[in-house]
């Protein structure tokens, strides 16, 4: 292993000329930097060291007390530090701290603290902190109150911190700036920021000039709890009082509308940043792209990012913070493979990726339901060195539960308690939505009530994915005990809730609660959305509503609910079913001049509209703009315009169309198949029908028992009936089921060509599969022997139906 360590330390040049106190100061204050290289493993390491000051260094009198002790060790101020992390949580400081002879020098406690705080080491600080106050040289000074306020600003321990601040004036200890700048800081973090201004008027009374960071923390105390109109006042105050704001302060503005969600407001600052001509930064940089991104506007975020990574703007480089951002608006738009791109092109140029740039892409890959992508992200998060956090768990649960493993989903959130995540709201809502969007929901409400026994309280997303899980379901579920649940919990129900509740009680053919829900809705003055709508006009329709569905077009006129293209194509749907084309062509050309791009089910809509109403030629016309315009045709619309065709006159296009839908891989459906025999009857293009029937054998099972017994009787009727004997036997092979109604066009063909001996060989087989032959086919049968059969055939009927007789196929004295 090829490493290298070295330490780095100014030139002993730069301090050749200092006095000798200023130079022994420094040198027990100056952090040496001890560097590590692993260079096959391609890891570097830096670690810094703090020395303090030493035995030297301390007063004579506490020499000589610790002279000829050998318990007493001089050591520096980072082995201090390394002694006091080893210790166990149940062991006290005093034996590490007693034992250190840089305990008599005041000025080492401010750095151990630092030192401490700097790993992180909290609670290590609070101890040391309490040792020292109870030592007999202890004397309180401002220094360490603030940088103790800072460490307890720094983990959001407001509490503790506003504590030290009332213990330092006991101590008669009086805060200057920078301990009013810590504790606003402390307060601003905890997003209370009416305290910080109340701490601000107190510094003001006391007559403590604020200074720039003074108001820097104030503005971010208001702007990052949404209050972004108090951030101005503040900002506007700043500036009457003599202190001009800095790049650091037009920072705070700009977050603050980030955080007030004033994304417009945002972006017209930043412009009167460059008119003032300040020059902005990675930061700036950052919530632009980021307010952009929440306005839609993904290609100027884009055009933002890509001209951070040019060489001319080498001073606003992207950071971590600017790829993660870029990470989350592909992920918004989409587009999963761009998201990894920009991931990988992170790593490239040598930015390490922390936690939540690992956790967008696994939320990218979740939403896809590309569980694989996303444990495979979620084990490099692993492998770096890196711990999950809650929201790696829900990403990965979230991913199994879309990509229906509803099982998996559950195994990670086990995991997760196992390896003490807590799961949020977030957590509980993704494990509601796997086992709803997969229709278990018994499973689904037992999370719901697992939730609440865990102390996690339901939020409206709770309420709004089980209302969901019922509407999947596909079974009729009391959607009012959801509704009922939610009210007793204080819960209010926003659009996509209601919407969900009003989908799940039109899945059960429950419209009139639908539609009382939708009324109730308008009363709570909850608006409705066009997803309301759409739900409501296609429900209407489904239960043959029609006329209601279209009544719902005034009420989103009246709400000023904005047309969209399933609306749009759900009432084109009740109009062509009610057989209005007149208003049906007026709602298309409305649809089109809105913007609405129609698409295959506002197309077929109206095929059905023009095929009802014999407007062939039409139906023809809007096929080809619909080709025009690129939209690819599914198997109805092709049902539908072969329909238009065959009753138009035009069968051979049929067949055109045929291989166009062959060409385009459109699947073939039963409705399909019967247009496509159709034509060939008409045609009487009987070989291509023929061959047709090896075409569907693979769709012979989804295919209706009514749909096969009129293509039988075409063929029969046609005189094919060797054609239709192979259809049959094709039928029987792939398991269709078989009834009266087929065996009765079999025979009928059968007998018009006088075939008698398949004829009553098909008697044979319905016996044998269980189905009584009618009276009616007994005398067919007869009358065709005396009628034509001949003497010579008509003995060996009646012998071979007396035979069938025998074996129970019925009672042939009825059908004399």
């Amino acid at each position: 292993m090829a490493t290298v360590t070295h330490l780095v330390s100014p030139p002993e040049s730069s301090r050749a000329y200092r006095p000798r106190a200023a130079a022994k100061t420094s040198d027990a204050l100056r952090e040496k930097k001890s560097v590590y290289v692993n260079y096959d493993r391609g890891e570097h390491e830096v670690s810094v060291r703090v020395t303090g000051f030493r035995k030297a260094d301390i007063a004579r009198r506490y020499r000589v007390r610790v002279e000829n002790d050998r318990f007493q060790k001089d050591w520096s101020v980072s082995e201090v530090a390394d002694r006091l992390i080893a210790l166990n949580r149940w062991e006290e400081v005093d034996g590490v701290l007693n034992s250190w002879v840089g305990r008599f020098a005041r000025k080492n406690f401010p750095i151990l603290i630092g030192e401490l705080g700097r790993r992180g080491c909290i609670d290590l600080c609070v101890n040391v902190f309490n040792w020292m106050k109870n030592q007999k040289n202890y004397c309180a000074r401002n220094d360490i109150y603030n940088t103790m306020i800072r460490l307890h600003a720094r983990c959001n321990r407001v509490d503790q911190a506003r504590g030290l601040f009332f213990e330092m004036q006991k101590w008669s200890c009086k805060p200057d700036a920078e301990t009013y700048n810590a504790l606003i800081n402390a307060h601003g973090r905890a997003g209370q920021w009416r305290w910080a201004m109340n701490l601000m008027d107190d510094m003001l009374r006391a007559a403590i000039a604020p200074s720039r960071t003074t108001y820097n923390n104030l503005i971010n105390a208001c702007g990052s709890s949404g209050n972004w109109r108090e951030a101005l006042e503040v900002c506007k105050k700043m500036t009457d009082n003599g202190v001009g704001p800095d790049l650091v302060t037009h920072n705070i503005v700009l977050s603050a509308y980030k955080s007030g969600r004033q994304f417009s407001k945002a972006l017209s600052y930043f412009e009167l940043m460059k008119g003032a001509k300040v020059r902005p930064d990675t930061t700036t940089f950052n919530i632009v792209i980021y307010c952009l991104s929440k306005l839609g506007q993904t290609s100027q975020a884009l055009d933002v990012f890509n001209s951070m990574r040019e060489k001319k703007r080498a001073e606003c480089r992207p950071d971590v913070v600017t790829f993660t951002s870029v990470m989350h608006l592909y992920s918004v738009r989409g587009e999963v493979e761009s998201c990894r791109a920009v991931f990988e092109a992170m790593v490239a140029e040598g930015l390490k990726p922390n936690i939540v740039s690992y956790n967008a892409l696994m939320g990218a890959y979740a939403v896809h339901g590309m569980s694989e992508n996303a444990l495979s992200v979620f084990q490099e998060i692993k492998r770096n060195g890196m711990v999950p956090d809650v929201v790696s768990y829900t990403c990965l649960l979230n991913s199994y539960g879309r990509s229906g493993q509803p099982g998996k989903a559950r195994e990670v959130f086990l995991m997760m308690r196992k390896e003490r995540r807590k799961p949020n709201v977030v957590t509980y809502n993704a494990l509601i939505d796997a086992y709803g969007s997969n229709g278990l929901l018994p499973e689904a409400v037992g999370v719901f009530r697992q939730m609440e026994q865990d102390g996690v309280k339901p939020n409206v997303v709770s309420v709004s994915t089980l209302l969901a899980a019922c509407s999947r379901s596909g079974k009729k579920v009391n959607v009012e005990t959801v509704l009922s649940a939610a009210e007793t919990r204080g819960i209010k129900l926003n659009t996509a809730a209601y919407n969900s509740a009003i989908g799940s009680f039109i899945n059960g053919a429950e419209l009139e609660k639908a539609v009382a829900l939708y009324r109730t809705m308008s009363r709570k003055k909850v608006k409705a959305d066009s997803v309301t709508f759409t739900v409501l006009i296609s429900g209407s329709c489904r239960m043959s509503k029609y006329p209601e569905a279209v009544s719902y077009l005034k009420d989103m006129e009246e709400l000023g609910v904005p047309m969209t293209k399933e609306v749009y194509s759900s009432v084109l749907c009740a109009y062509s079913k009610q057989g209005q084309v007149t208003e049906a062509e007026s709602i298309f050309k409305q649809m089109k001049k809105d913007g609405c791009k129609p698409d295959v089910i506002a197309y077929t809509s109206m095929l059905h509209a023009y095929n009802a109403s014999e407007k062939w030629e039409k139906a023809c016309e809007l096929f080809l703009e619909m080709e025009e315009n690129g939209v690819e045709p599914d198997s109805i619309a092709c049902s539908a315009l072969m329909r238009a065709f065959n009753k138009g006159g035009q069968p051979s296009n049929v067949f055109i169309l045929m291989d166009l839908m062959r060409e385009k891989e459109v699947p073939f459906t039963g409705a399909v198949f019967f247009e496509i025999f159709s034509a060939c009857n008409t045609l009487q293009e009987w070989k291509r029908a023929i061959d047709l029937i090896q075409m569907m054998e693979p769709y012979l099972p989804s295919l209706s028992i009514g749909l096969t017994n009129q293509m039988l009787h075409l063929f029969g009727k046609s005189g094919k009936v060797e054609a239709m004997m192979k259809l049959f036997y094709k039928l029987i092979a792939s398991g269709v089921g078989i009834n009266l109604e087929t065996y009765s066009v079999l025979l009928e063909h059968l007998l018009a060509v006088g075939n008698w001996r398949k004829y009553i060989e098909v008697l044979e087989w319905m016996s044998d599969g269980g189905i009584q032959p009618s009276t009616q086919m007994y005398r067919d049968i007869i009358s065709f022997g005396e009628r034509s059969a001949g003497i010579e055939f008509e003995p060996l009927i009646r012998q071979k139906l007396a035979s069938l007789r025998n074996k129970g196929g019925g009672d042939l004295s009825k059908a004399h």
